[in-house]
């Protein structure tokens, strides 16, 4: 479980003018973030934009990922949906996870199960795993909000749900988490603005959007706040705020993949229904990066 403590990032998918997988830019993005001191790569996430991927797109980045990483770092798969016995018949199929080492499996979305309902769902997918389990809440992206009791009955029941992934954006709510879990269990920020806020009370690290392009930075600043260093940790965390305010004003993955473009390591191109960056946003994120 210490291999997630830290800063964790999900990576987006670079896509190629024609919209083809660009893994050459996907090959610069890994090395980027291992370079400049991620702790673990999350492939396959919504920042990936894996709804818009066919199962055979899926599988080929998966595989690039584990090819590049060369076990340098922890990778974590997303692997979730609003289909529980499909999501058992993938983590049961041969070969799926190979060279992953845990599972990050979001609420089940739009069907806007009951709290029984989304405890039943994760008890599922907790005796198909062969994996450690990620649990994921994003109310704003399922449509429903996973509470606390029913994350800290999960987290005491099943050994292999190992943490939550906690974007409700609810400070009260990752309190009560932090108050309440088990030994060992981990809560990590799902919101890149809450994240340091979080570790200051105790939690253990992120999963970032912004982490993958100001990598050093971001990843510094969670380490000082895991470290005590707040005073430090939030001085760059003031600097690094406008840059997430920027990459998600016109929606993920647009704002980071222009930040990336910025940074020369991949083009911006997203696939419908997004879009990519405006002009004027485009322009205000070249202008933010030149004041660091």
């Amino acid at each position: 479980m210490q291999s997630f403590r830290g800063t964790g990032v999900a990576l987006i998918t670079p896509f190629n003018e024609d919209l083809s997988i660009d893994f050459d830019g996907l090959t610069r993005l890994i090395e980027h973030n291992i370079d400049q001191g991620t702790d673990y790569l999350v492939a396959l996430g919504t920042t990936a934009e894996s709804a818009t991927l066919s199962a055979v797109e899926k599988k080929q980045v998966k595989q690039h990922i584990v090819s590049v990483n060369k076990g340098r770092l922890p990778l974590v798969l997303g692997l979730g949906g609003n289909n529980t016995a499909a999501i058992i018949a993938e983590l049961t199929t041969a070969g799926v996870v190979e060279g992953f080492d845990a599972i990050l499996s979001v609420s089940p979305y739009y069907n806007r199960p009951t709290q029984e309902g989304i405890y039943a769902h994760y008890k599922a997918i907790s005796e198909a795993s062969p994996l450690p389990i990620i649990m994921y809440n994003v109310p704003s992206r399922t449509g429903s909000n996973m509470e606390a009791g029913t994350t800290l009955r999960l987290a005491n029941d099943f050994e292999n749900i190992i943490a939550i992934k906690e974007a409700a954006g609810d400070m009260t709510q990752a309190l009560r988490l932090l108050r309440d879990r088990p030994e060992g269990f981990l809560v990590i920020s799902g919101d890149d603005m809450l994240a340091l806020p979080i570790v200051s009370a105790g939690g253990d690290g992120v999963i970032s959007v912004i982490g993958q392009g100001l990598v050093s930075s971001f990843s510094t600043l969670i380490r000082d706040g895991l470290e005590g260093a707040f005073a430090k940790a939030y001085t760059a965390h003031y600097q690094i705020m406008p840059s997430i305010d920027l990459i998600f004003e016109e929606g993920n993955p647009a704002g980071i993949k222009s930040l990336l473009a910025h940074l020369d390591i991949c083009q911006d191109f997203v696939r419908l229904p997004l879009m990519k960056a405006s002009e004027g946003l485009d322009k205000k994120i070249a202008a933010y990066l030149k004041t660091l």
